[in-house]
């Protein structure tokens, strides 16, 4: 995350608001899901897991998509 300049906060508004656009149900330890956001600069994308348990959340990966692989609305993949 910080390797791609992506500010914690960034990350944060993105858990709260932003849209689930995929689901991992079979992930392990835990199910996790692929948010989209966008804020002030760029989308950002955001694979998070839940641990049901005790109610953390687990930031998985984070990332800018790429244009090349994502449609405009970058919640989808291109073909």
């Amino acid at each position: 995350m910080f390797e791609r300049r992506i500010g914690k906060d960034d990350v944060i508004r993105a858990i709260r608001e932003g849209e689930s656009i995929r689901e991992y149900p079979d992930d392990t330890p835990h199910p996790s899901v692929l948010l989209w956001n966008k804020d002030a600069t760029h989308p950002l994308h955001v694979v998070v897991a839940r641990d049901d348990e005790n109610g953390d959340c687990v930031v998985i990966t984070v990332y800018i998509p790429d244009s090349r692989e994502w449609m405009p609305d970058f919640r989808n993949r291109r073909a």
